[in-house]
């Protein structure tokens, strides 16, 4: 400053030739954001000087004398001279001028104007904040868009510019504006893709450049879902009585409820439908409203974003909940009340902005952003229905009943704090939750099932059972009319034998005088069904055109020149391929249970699939029912104590009779 005389530049900003006054005001930029030198470039003249080229001038002459405006008016300076004539000529350079460093300063200078506070000029109320912008709007109804378009630019300085300003509105408007204003701002700004172009930016790779005014973003979307929480459900409010019969309207009550007789008179029945129609839609009561007394207005919006959404899913979802008795059915509105609730704890949202920014200063690491930011945050909308969509298919997975809705709540809860808490910043937007983590769950369950299973259905070979004789494979005709057929110990041989009648007692296994070495065994076909059409009972069918259900097991006789060997199951696939395929046994199952458990046991014991209905039903029973019990029995250090966790019970005093409960404790 000590080289700049301060008169001389100001006549330069007066002169009549443009490369001086470009000149004056270039070298103005540099030194105006020193408020000594501010104050005496107002006294000496100098701000109706470059008022007067920031509202005529062109080029770069007026791209340094925004800037010079914007310093000044940070300094706390200029004041006077920002008025509606003013503040429409930079509302129209961002509708209409393309240069960059011009609409960098123009919208610096708007900051400022609408973050000067309200109590600054008595006088005149509507000189600042976003009110001093809607004249000059009104004007240039394209105004907004444009600002956000700018979002997408590929100047980051602009970027952030453009940031600055839409936080600076909707700070004012959400502070100032009435209740029935600033949502309809907020929600103009949405349409006009906000968030989205933010959530883009949040994951840019130049993050650095516009940290500030995306950690501004940021927590303004917290104090907006904060202030739609903090928002009564009051029935007596036309907007909050229209979206909560939106809900009930959308459940389409008229469908098979609301039944007329011949003279369009209600029936009985659709009288006592009406009655419950609120809890139908999984609320606990017929008074809705007071069920939002935690998550406020924000529960409504999200339970009517989803019912708008998914309209179709909700309505299925109904129609399918319909049909179960009542302790049995998900209730949709209180699960979509609690998704609500733990997105709102899992992002913190009471948190003030005070201790983002606190943070925001401690953070100087490119790593350090990537967790402070949370991208995530801003797709609440999406979250909340993704949360909900797993809610359903947990209540589903597990049969839950009403009593196991806390349950299902904290599993939610779990997932949430997994999934949503684990992924990074560059994580887009998916279907993150639930399917991945419960398919992943639901594989290991099947596998474990499918090896329980086996074991089962092998007990049953190595228990042995008793089958009917096949007349043509007897190999004494005489007398014999069933056979006892039993898997040894190494379960390496199928030990059989022909008796006369079926004995009270077993034989023993060295009673049975015939035994076929499996590793000759080459196939085990049956006419057992295997279509689910022809299996609707949870039994094995017998095939169209069958006398009985058969069993055969094929396979290689004994070549007398093959020697025994450790690789002898080798055979099968390779010098086995040129000897001929016999008969080896044919079972004659007396019941489509003992068919199932020969059938599958056979083939699970050689390592091929089961392929019987009753067999996999069996499998999908235990794997199901291990699915609940794992996802039910929440863990209390995850999610039943929020605090500390419970202390171990001490052995003091305790003898040597000592034993503990695991229903009572010690």
């Amino acid at each position: 400053m000590d080289n700049v005389n301060v008169a001389e530049l100001v006549e330069r900003l007066g002169s009549e030739e443009d490369a001086a006054r470009k000149m004056a005001v270039f070298k103005l930029q540099g030194v105006i954001g020193d408020p000594s030198f501010a104050e005496l470039f107002i006294t000496q003249g100098g701000l109706t000087r470059l008022r007067y080229l920031t509202l005529h001038a062109s080029g770069n002459t007026l791209a340094y004398s925004l800037t010079s405006f914007a310093r000044l008016l940070e300094v706390d300076k200029g004041w006077d001279c920002v008025d509606q004539e003013l503040v429409q000529r930079i509302v129209e350079l961002i509708v209409t001028h393309p240069l960059v460093n011009i609409l960098r300063g123009a919208m610096s200078i708007l900051v400022s104007v609408v973050s000067h506070p309200h109590a600054g000029n008595q006088a005149d109320p509507d000189a600042f904040g976003f009110r001093a912008l809607k004249p000059a709007i009104a004007i240039y109804p394209q105004f907004l868009e444009m600002l956000v378009s700018r979002l997408s630019s590929a100047d980051h300085a602009l970027c952030a510019n453009a940031l600055q300003l839409i936080n600076s509105l909707m700070r004012d408007s959400i502070t100032y504006d009435s209740e029935a204003e600033w949502p309809k701002f907020i929600q103009r700004l949405q349409d006009l893709g906000v968030i989205r172009a933010v959530y883009v930016l949040m994951q840019d790779s130049a993050l650095q450049d516009l940290a500030h005014p995306l950690l501004e973003f940021q927590s303004l979307t917290k104090v907006l879902l904060r202030k739609w929480r903090d928002i009564p459900l009051d029935q007596e409010k036309p907007e909050h009585r229209r979206a909560l019969k939106g809900i009930y309207l959308a459940s389409n009550p008229t469908k098979g409820s609301d039944e007329t007789n011949e003279n369009g008179d209600e029936t009985r029945r659709s009288k006592r439908h009406h009655a419950e129609k609120w809890r139908k839609l999984g609320f606990e009561s017929e008074s809705p409203a007071s069920e939002f007394s935690e998550v406020g207005y924000l529960g409504m919006m999200d339970l009517a974003d989803y019912v708008r959404s998914h309209h179709d899913e909700f309505q299925k979802m109904l129609l399918e909940q319909s049909t179960k008795p009542a302790g049995q059915r998900c209730p949709i509105a209180r699960a979509s009340l609690a998704v609500t609730s733990i997105l709102y704890e899992h992002f913190e949202v009471d948190n003030s902005e005070i201790e983002d920014s606190k943070t925001f200063m401690l953070m100087e690491s490119r790593s350090s952003l990537d967790k402070l930011f949370r991208p995530l945050l801003l797709h609440w909308t999406r979250l909340h229905v993704a949360g909900l969509q797993v809610f359903f298919r947990l209540w589903k997975a597990t049969a839950a009943e009403i009593e196991d809705l806390d349950k299902i709540v904290e599993l939610v809860r779990i997932l949430m704090e997994s999934v949503v808490g684990g992924a990074g910043r560059t994580k887009d937007v998916q279907d993150m939750l639930g399917g991945k983590h419960l398919n992943q769950v639901r594989e290991e369950l099947q596998h474990e099932a499918l090896q329980f299973v086996k074991e089962q259905r092998i007990r049953c070979l190595l228990h042995g059972a008793w089958f009917a004789l096949d007349s043509s494979s007897k190999v004494d005709v005489r007398a014999s009319s069933h056979q006892y057929v039993q898997l040894s110990h190494n379960r390496r041989y199928l030990h059989f034998g022909e008796f006369d009648s079926v004995a009270e007692k077993a034989p023993e296994l060295d009673a049975l005088p015939e035994k076929i070495d499996l590793s000759t065994v080459s196939s085990v076909v049956s006419n057992i069904s295997t279509n689910p059409d022809d299996a609707s009972a949870s039994t094995v069918k017998t095939a169209p055109r069958q006398a009985s259900t058969k069993i055969t097991i094929h396979g290689h006789a004994p070549s007398p020149n093959l020697t025994h060997t450790k690789n002898q199951s080798h055979a099968r696939t390779g010098s086995r391929s040129t000897q001929k395929e016999i008969v080896l046994l044919t079972l004659r199952p007396a019941s489509h249970s003992v068919a199932s458990e020969w059938l599958d046991g056979l083939l699970m014991l050689l390592n091929q699939q089961p392929i019987t209905t009753e067999t996999n039903k069996l499998i999908d029973l235990v794997s199901n029912y291990g699915l609940k019990i794992r996802l039910l029995n929440v863990r209390f250090d995850d999610a039943t104590f929020a605090g500390e966790v419970p202390p171990v019970p001490g052995r003091e005093g305790l003898d040597e009779d000592y034993y503990y409960d695991v229903f009572g404790g010690a």
